[in-house]
Order: structure tokens, then sequence, then C-alpha cells
């Protein structure tokens, strides 16, 4: 087995392992730790066995492991009681820990180059790094976490994922069946989709919206019941008045910005933004299309941390 055998691998085991563990920069870390023990392990690989589910499983347990030495369950603000409903100058922001929270990841570093896999396959594993579906997942125990990602996403059957997680076949379909309560519940199934046509409309007029900075159009494209918010502010904001107030309030410095198509989240549409004459890099800015309005408004102002992972500079000079 050659390092290169393995390599080819490295973006499904990312995408596992960043909805196992909701962070960009520590999936990066598990995967690398699950590349290391296949490479230690090797003359342990059954030829006659599939590396890639071999794979799947190490770097499963190594997820497991993280999960194991910390409490920590990582959230979006919106998991947080909301901020107040005016909003003004005065309010005061607090910040956590990017620990604490939630981060989009790139869909290069996650997903499989199309075409290297059938479409329902491929379709699957996109809709199941978006933002929503992570964040149910954070709220499952760790192992029926494992057990539903392996059986929902990967297609893996309960006699697989029991001989991979050490469990007996009727402990995976249990903990399958309490796992898939906790995502219906939360609203977090993965299906399969597509932004409309109409969707995309709503979009590119938001986009509009906010690069001339006119704020009275930008919020007829939202949801009465909208939101924002901004890791790594705990704070966040429901409705179109109040995401309006922000918007003038503590928001104008948003004036004058650049917004960059960037692939993330799987296909949500997503930017980065660059604020200023010196176009520098401020959030990755992601929406959430629901019906023919926009939902949701998630700011990740983590920039250090995040544009590197997208190959974005820090600067915008174009």
């Amino acid at each position: 087995m050659l390092p290169t055998e393995l390599e080819q691998h490295r973006s499904l085991l990312t995408g596992h392992c960043y909805r196992m563990l909701g962070s960009v920069l520590d999936a990066e870390d598990a995967v690398q730790e699950a590349l290391f023990r296949a490479w230690k392990g090797r003359e342990r690989f059954d030829e006659r066995s599939s590396l890639k589910t071999w794979l799947y499983r190490i770097a499963t347990n190594v997820c497991l492991d993280v999960l194991a030495s910390t409490a920590r369950r990582r959230l979006r603000p919106v998991d947080l009681p909301p901020g107040p409903a005016d909003v003004h100058e005065a309010m005061i922001l607090t910040k956590r820990p990017r620990e604490a929270w939630i981060e989009p990841i790139p869909d290069t570093l996650a997903l499989p180059a199309e075409g290297t896999t059938n479409p329902e396959e491929y379709a699957l594993l996109r809709e199941g790094i978006r933002l929503a579906f992570v964040a149910a997942l954070q709220y499952l125990p760790p192992r029926q976490r494992a057990v539903l990602l392996l059986t929902q996403v990967l297609d893996w059957s309960a006699t697989e994922v029991a001989a991979s997680l050490d469990m007996t076949v009727a402990g995976v379909n249990s903990a399958l069946q309490r796992a898939r309560r906790t995502l219906f519940l939360r609203q977090g199934v993965p299906a399969p989709r597509e932004l409309s046509i109409s969707q995309r409309e709503v979009v590119e007029q938001y986009v509009s919206a906010f690069l001339a900075y006119d704020i009275g159009a930008l919020v007829q494209l939202l949801h009465d019941d909208a939101t924002l918010c901004m890791p790594p502010f705990d704070v966040w904001i429901k409705g179109r008045r109040s995401i309006g107030q922000w918007m003038l309030t503590l928001g104008a410095g948003c004036q004058d910005s650049v917004l960059v198509p960037v692939h993330a989240a799987g296909g949500a549409p997503a930017f980065a933004q660059y604020r200023h004459a010196g176009r520098t890099a401020w959030a990755i800015l992601v929406l959430d299309c629901t019906g023919d309005r926009i939902g949701a408004i998630t700011t990740f102002l983590d920039v250090e941390a995040l544009f590197p992972r997208f190959g974005l500079p820090m600067r915008w000079a174009r």
C-alpha cells in the first residue's frame, strides 16, 4: 500500500470527519491521524477488502476518540436563546472560542471530484455537509452520530457498522432509530436538493441589494422570521425588522463590501466578504433559502482560520 493510495481518499474522509466533528480544522487533524494510523497498520489490511471502507472505519474511530476527550457540543448561535428584539449601538456582543461553533467547510475539501462517484451518492454527500444537517448531528451522542452517518450517508449495512464499531446488529438498529428520531425533531434529515430557479434569483437579488447596501430592498427578500448570526459572537437576531436595524447600525460597516462566490456548505449560496477600501477579509457568508425567501444568514468572522482553507487571500486586489 502506497501513500498515494491513501491520499486519494482524503476528501471523502475529510467530509466524513467534518460531519462527525463540525469543524473543518478538527476534521483535517482527524484525517491526518487516520491516514497515519492506516499507514502504520498497513500490514493488517486485508487486500480482499475495500480500502475505502477500511479507512472510513479508522477515521470514524479517530473521531470517536476526539469526541470522547471533550464534552463540548459545537453549536450555531441560533441554538442559544435569541438576542434582543431591538437592535441598538450599545448592544453587548460576547465572543466564544472557535471550538464552540460549527464552521463551514469548502466543498473542495469535503467532496469527491464530480464524476468520480454516481450522481445520487454525490448529492447525498453534498447535502451531508450543509450547516443545518451538521448542526443537527451535534445533538446525537457520538456513537449514534457514527451509526447514522455510516448507514444513511455512506449506505453501510447494519452488519458492516456493527463490525466497524464493535456493536451488535441489534444495537446498531436501535441507535439508528434513536438518531433518526432526534434528527427528525430537529429537521435535520438530509435530502439531496438543488436551488430552484426562483431561489437563485432571490440570491442574486440579495447580493445586488447588499452591494448597494439597499437595506429596504434586502429585507424584503427575507422570511418574516429570518435569522442572522455571526459566530464567534453568541448573539443572534430574528425577524426582518431586527435584521434591518442591525444592518443600519452595528452592521453599517459592511457598506462598500465586495462579495466573492465560494463553494461551501454543500452547495448553499456562500460568499467571501471583503470590507472597506482596503478590501480586507471580513467573513464567510452563508445563506439558507427556504421556499422563495432567505431564511437564515450566517456570517462566519473567523477569517484567520477559514480563509486559508478556502484558498482565499486576506486582501482582495481585483
